[in-house]
């Protein structure tokens, strides 16, 4: 899987669980829950949605490093 589709399912994830999100509202350097407020509920659901369409789980100790939609995109790439 390339990046660039990493990318895509990323974004489809948030905006199926955060429907009230545009896809031009989501910046690739910025924190996801902060700047589309969203709560850590609907944050994890998203991690666990990505871990199924994508099958890497993401554990709690790695948070921090898939805190921005480019994090998230490198985190899967080097872990697949």
């Amino acid at each position: 899987m390339t990046a660039e589709e990493i990318k895509q399912i990323i974004i489809t994830q948030i905006l199926e669980i955060a429907p009230e999100i545009n896809e031009g509202d989501v910046d690739p350097d910025a924190h996801i829950q902060r700047s589309l407020e969203i709560d850590s509920f609907d944050f994890l659901r998203i991690l666990t949605a990505l871990s199924k369409e994508i099958g890497i789980a993401v554990p709690e100790a790695d948070y921090g490093q898939v805190d921005t939609l480019n994090h998230m995109v490198d985190y899967f790439v080097k872990h697949s």
